[in-house]
């Protein structure tokens, strides 16, 4: 696998409860710049997203953010970054973040984070990239969403071979060999 330059990060616009997630968002960003990566994410200076930003600036790495008009206005963008694309709609969001990124990684988040990971997943379903993926399953939190896609499989009602499009790593260290950063 070739290293990836532009990661794309999907997480939490909030801090969520467990302080964990946090460090660990932090500490990707770190990974993501001492790799020589640009980080691509939702643009915005709140919760893990904000923390990601903020680590992989503060190590001297790159940041395009891509924020819908709506998000901006609402004055959560992050006036920080490297770059920031202000786009119409969500839907304008996932396919800049798609074109913009070499690889994809999934942290804990809400139900956008889900939108997002899902949207890449079944984007390399229907082959409209072969970009890598990594959800990281810090204690555990992605298990009911994988638990889903398993039960879907199970069913019928996506192929066995969906499994093989995405890979779900303990821990950072994890997801950094996975994506050739170490």
């Amino acid at each position: 696998m070739t290293k990836p330059t532009s990661i794309c990060v999907f997480c939490g616009s909030s801090m969520g409860h467990d302080p964990e997630f946090r460090a660990a968002a932090q500490a990707l960003g770190v990974i993501i710049a001492k790799a020589g990566a640009r980080l691509v994410y939702g643009g915005g200076h709140v919760g893990l997203m904000g923390v990601i930003a903020d680590a992989v600036l503060a190590d001297g790495g790159p940041v395009t953010g891509i924020i819908p008009a709506h998000l901006r206005r609402a004055e959560v963008e992050h006036t920080g970054v490297t770059d920031l694309l202000e786009v119409d709609s969500m839907f304008e969001r996932k396919r800049l973040m798609v074109e913009r990124s070499d690889a994809f990684i999934a942290l804990p988040g809400g139900l956008g984070t889900i939108d997002e990971i899902l949207d890449v997943i079944t984007l390399a379903q229907l082959g409209q990239h072969e970009k890598p993926m990594v959800i990281i399953d810090l204690k555990g939190y992605w298990q009911p969403f994988v638990g889903l896609l398993d039960h879907v499989i199970a069913n019928g009602y996506a192929r066995q071979e969906v499994r093989t499009l995405y890979q779900v790593v303990p821990d950072l260290d994890a997801a950094a060999e996975a994506l050739g950063l170490v």
